[in-house]
């Protein structure tokens, strides 16, 4: 009989929920109330908690570049490999600085997948591609809310050992799923003495087209609003959870569900998103979800009940699907088809300075401000930064038919 063979987008889909459900138990909301348990104040929490954020941000791009390079495969490995081992080096932590070097290995895996896995995506489809790159997403968000719940379950008082141990589990199997993965867009065969001289031309010819990318301004401002976004993301997954421990007395298995319901919308909503954004347009849809997002972190510290926490945290999600289901799209649409990779790349590496300094920045205002102002200033920027993208972008984009009529 003969073996059925799954489709590559099928078996990346697996290895990124796989992989996402992973690293998002690692973190949320264990990671705050680990690095709270080592004794670090809340106003450098954030610091800690970005050190694997930060490392995306000099990641990504020499990862798109190097899958564009050497093939997609190959680099994918590399992340899965990183996600297989990390998580059980948790388990060696004793003090915040050790905690800061796991997280700095822990960092490559998700800076290399993100990038890789959507530049395959965009590979292998065209007309489709912001349906598909959905649907991507959408895999990575199941892994992402079971993650919550299932991590907050095994925070057992202030014991973290057995989430990461089962973070370590599911990495494993990620792993085992992409070694199934087939050759994707992998380099030219060459002779070994012709090696060399043929990498360096690779090497060139994208940095060449990596300069185009970078002076491209509408995708530098699409990279400004994933950053803005990843920002407000940032700061809501670290400061959030203590927020409700310590401020408003929820037990971490009540916490979990908060972002289980935020990322079950998000999924639900993304490739419809996505679809939507192929027809309408990627502004008007990244200006909308915008709006929303601004909308619900304004909202979160001034919920009166769980059940009012909960709907405006599963609002964030529904802004969150709206902006990332076109923010990748329009990257890779103003792309060449050979540099996908170094597009989102430069997407994803911008998206993890804002993803970074969202907890760093967001630990100054909350030691300055306090939780509630905190988050109604985080609320305020995302706002600004929808309308400026609006302004800015929606015009250059109408200006060329408005010269042609």
């Amino acid at each position: 009989m003969k073996r059925r063979v799954l489709s590559p987008f099928f078996l990346l889909c697996i290895v990124g929920g796989l992989a996402i459900f992973s690293s998002t138990m690692a973190k949320n909301p264990a990671l705050p109330l680990f690095i709270r348990s080592l004794g670090v104040s809340p106003g450098t929490v954030g610091f800690v908690a970005a050190a694997s954020t930060v490392v995306g941000i000099v990641i990504s791009i020499p990862a798109g570049i190097l899958s564009d390079v050497i093939g997609r495969r190959k680099v994918l490995l590399i992340s899965l490999v990183v996600f297989a081992t990390a998580p059980f080096l948790y388990l060696l932590v004793r003090d915040a600085w050790h905690l800061v070097l796991v997280r700095v290995y822990h960092g490559l895996a998700t800076a290399i997948l993100g990038p890789v896995a959507m530049a395959t995506v965009a590979d292998l489809y065209d007309a489709r591609r912001g349906e598909r790159m959905a649907w991507y997403s959408s895999a990575t968000m199941v892994g992402r809310f079971l993650a919550p719940t299932a991590g907050g379950l095994l925070i057992l008082g202030e014991s973290f050992q057995w989430v990461y141990l089962a973070v370590g589990v599911v990495g494993v199997m990620a792993l085992l799923v992409a070694l199934q993965l087939p050759r994707l867009k992998d380099a030219t065969e060459v002779s070994t003495e012709g090696a060399s001289a043929q990498m360096l031309q690779s090497w060139q010819a994208v940095r060449q087209d990596l300069a185009v990318l970078v002076r491209n301004s509408r995708l530098l401002a699409t990279s400004l609003v994933e950053a803005t976004q990843y920002f407000s993301f940032g700061f809501v997954e670290v400061y959030l959870p203590i927020y409700l421990f310590e401020q408003v007395g929820l037990a971490p298995w009540q916490i979990g569900p908060l972002f289980t319901g935020q990322i079950i919308v998000a999924a639900v909503v993304k490739p419809f998103s996505g679809r939507l954004s192929d027809r309408v347009g990627r502004v008007p849809m990244i200006t909308a979800g915008m709006l929303v997002c601004a909308t619900s972190v304004f909202l979160m510290p001034i919920a009166s009940s769980y059940a009012i926490l909960m709907l405006a945290v599963a609002f964030y999600g529904l802004g969150l699907a709206t902006v990332t289901a076109s923010t990748s799209a329009f990257a890779a649409d103003l792309a060449t088809a050979t540099t996908h990779g170094a597009a989102l790349g430069t997407l994803s590496s911008i998206m993890d300075i804002g993803h970074s300094t969202g907890p760093m920045v967001g630990g100054l205002l909350v030691g300055a401000l306090g939780y509630q102002i905190a988050f109604h200033y985080v609320a305020a920027g995302i706002a600004a930064v929808a309308l400026l993208y609006a302004w800015r972008v929606g015009v250059a984009q109408r200006a060329p038919a408005r010269s042609q009529a």
